[in-house]
């Protein structure tokens, strides 16, 4: 007689259990529109000893499609959004910390002016971080966008994205706490940069170092392309130092009629709210 086969209960499969969220130190986002010396901060802030800011990863800008437009597509799965953003932060702190391990340091930090267009998604997936929004005259910024990237570069700056990326990164200090989002200059930064990284390092909560001051004597990842530019930079300058003051003011004798015009007509109430244009 053939033995009947044993009746097993039926197997449940359970919904994958979601990351909690990492322990640790708070993560740094260092924000403001393009070209406004946010790689010199970076670079500060890499050369601490406790810190890495590595260069940009867009990794997170890839990733909020996951939960944005891309929605529709990855909802029938059935997972909700907590389980997604769980799941983006995993993976990129994870990433972090490989980093970190690597380099021998305690924190992590990402400079990657795009953010500033996410932040709301940023807030998501790390709800306790802390951001440094870094500002710079946009008459500087537009000079900038054209001798890097072009004129048409620079027009599309003038007409809207200095203003756009502005506007985005004050929106987040005023969602943020106290201890959450942090607004500093470019012109301050270059003019007085101890005083301005001790002013930074307290927000941050991390010690002071003088290393911030002594990038050029840090090693950094990426920076070959920021090395060549600063370099031809401080040459035409005349400005030996690493931080340099030479470009501060700049825009404002170089611009031709066509972008000031553009600028000041898209932005002539910004500029003024913060300075950089009397009247």
């Amino acid at each position: 007689m053939v033995p009947r086969p044993a009746i097993l209960a039926p197997v449940v499969s359970a919904m994958p259990a979601t990351p909690s969220q990492p322990s640790g130190p708070r993560p740094i986002f260092i924000i403001g529109s393009p070209r406004s010396g946010t790689t010199l901060l970076r670079l500060m802030l890499d050369s601490h000893p406790r810190l890495s800011c590595g260069e940009e990863t867009h990794f997170l800008r890839e990733l909020e499609p996951i939960v944005g437009r891309h929605w529709r597509m990855v909802a029938p799965y059935g997972f909700d959004r907590d389980y997604w953003l769980a799941h983006i932060r995993e993976f990129y702190v994870s990433f972090q910390r490989d980093v970190l391990d690597r380099r021998g340091k305690l924190r992590w930090a990402e400079k990657d002016p795009t953010y500033t267009l996410q932040l709301p998604f940023l807030a998501e997936v790390f709800p306790d971080a802390q951001y440094v929004h870094l500002i710079r005259d946009g008459h500087d910024v537009v000079a900038s966008f054209r001798d890097r990237w072009g004129y048409r570069s620079a027009a599309r700056a003038a007409r809207s994205e200095w203003r756009r990326y502005v506007l985005a990164g004050r929106a987040c200090g005023g969602r943020s706490a106290v201890d959450g989002y942090h607004e500093l200059r470019y012109e301050t930064l270059v003019a007085d940069p101890e005083l301005v990284m001790r002013d930074l390092l307290s927000f941050l909560g991390e010690p002071w170092d003088a290393a911030v001051l002594k990038l050029d004597a840090a090693g950094h990842q990426g920076t070959e392309r920021y090395q060549r530019f600063s370099a031809e930079r401080r040459q035409a300058g005349g400005d030996s130092s690493a931080i340099y003051r030479s470009r501060v003011g700049a825009g404002r004798s170089e611009l031709d009629p066509l972008l000031r015009r553009l600028l000041r007509s898209g932005s002539g109430d910004l500029l003024r709210e913060l300075g950089y244009l009397e009247g």
